[in-house]
């Protein structure tokens, strides 16, 4: 059998695009791991905020807003900062003026208790929530499911050559015919493209840290998250009045199951002691992840200029949870060569195009 479209990657990428093509296209998901969305989606600190990846994502985030709303829950977010961090703070405001994206200044000091008096400015994000990422995600699988597309697990890419206008797929699970490949590989994206004969666009990966913590006094649930200005730090607060902290670290490391390293534990625990006045009880557990960006820090999504039928669905950084919809939805747009749906038909493709490299 000779598929439409195989997608290399079925974390929240390549389950997204495949939800909304297997309509109209038979579609195979190659997935290297055991499970679907076993390292970037599986670990996502999993919150959705309008200003988080700037303004150029801030469209495919705005967009993909109603589609996630059953999967989210009020939160909040306050970006926080020193007075010498008063020309961030002005900057980011700046940066957002004019979008629709509610920011406003406030006191932090009268909204976090225990906050050490230094910290004096503070802007409020209110949009910001909590996204339920193993129901999206899961619900994405049984759409693309629906639609008659097919998953196969351990499924690693060995190697693809496209003979006459077909794409021929070797993984660990057995061979694959395809008419389009698509690169939805995540931290593997660049290596992807190597083992299809296609030049790397240099989409880099970066490890992420973030630990639970019990903490006294503990946050309750559905108060704000606290972000630096500065980009040290963030946490916000989980169930059962544990926090979710991160260094807000980015290490260049190579694409693999990544894991926490002692240094950035202790580094995220040591800022946030120096931010607040709350006592640390427990570090409950730690993990990491892989952001993964391209050069200029936007997502890549299109066919690729040199290679045909190759596609791009790759680089979505730290937002790739919460751009998922409307990213699927122009993605889904540029590889049928359909209009785009409604609600993405004003952000332009070219800002992602993988041409601009």
């Amino acid at each position: 059998m000779v598929y439409d479209v195989a997608i290399v990657g079925a974390g929240i990428a390549g389950a997204s695009l495949a939800a909304e093509i297997a309509p109209h296209a038979r579609v195979l998901m190659l997935e290297a791991e055991e499970r679907a969305g076993y390292h970037a989606t599986g670990r996502s600190a999993a919150f959705w905020s309008e200003s988080y990846g700037g303004p150029a994502i801030q469209p495919l985030t705005t967009a993909s807003g109603p589609a996630l709303r059953r999967y989210m829950e009020p939160m909040g977010s306050i970006h926080i900062g020193r007075a010498d961090e008063a020309g961030a703070i002005d900057a980011f405001l700046a940066e957002f003026q004019g979008t629709g994206v509610e920011l406003r200044a406030v006191d932090p000091q009268a909204m976090i208790p225990g906050l050490r008096p230094e910290w004096t400015l503070g802007v409020l994000e209110p949009s910001c929530e909590y996204i339920d990422v193993g129901a999206l995600h899961g619900d994405m699988l049984a759409a693309a499911k629906r639609a008659g597309a097919e998953l196969r697990t351990d499924a690693g890419l060995l190697s693809a050559r496209r003979e006459n206008g077909i794409w021929k797929i070797e993984t660990r699970a057995g061979a694959f015919e395809a008419a389009v490949l698509v690169n939805a590989a995540g931290a593997w994206a660049d290596p992807v493209a190597q083992m299809a004969g296609v030049a790397p666009l240099g989409i880099t990966p970066y490890r992420r840290t973030i630990m639970q913590l019990k903490t006294d006094p503990a946050p309750a649930l559905g108060t704000p998250m606290v972000a630096h200005i500065g980009g040290g730090f963030y946490w916000k607060p989980e169930a059962g009045g544990r926090i979710w902290l991160s260094p807000h670290d980015e290490i260049e490391t190579p694409p693999c199951d990544a894991q926490p390293e002692d240094i950035d534990v202790a580094t995220a625990i040591d800022r946030f002691e120096h931010v607040v006045d709350w006592r640390v009880e427990k570090l409950e557990h730690k993990w990491a992840g892989l952001r993964t960006f391209a050069p200029d820090r936007l997502p890549v999504y299109g066919f690729d200029t040199e290679a045909p039928g190759f596609f791009w669905c790759a680089g979505q950084g730290g937002f790739g949870i919460q751009t998922a919809p409307a990213a699927a939805l122009l993605a889904a747009a540029l590889l049928l060569g359909t209009a785009p749906d409604p609600s993405v038909a004003g952000i332009d493709p070219a800002l992602y195009a993988p041409g601009r490299f």
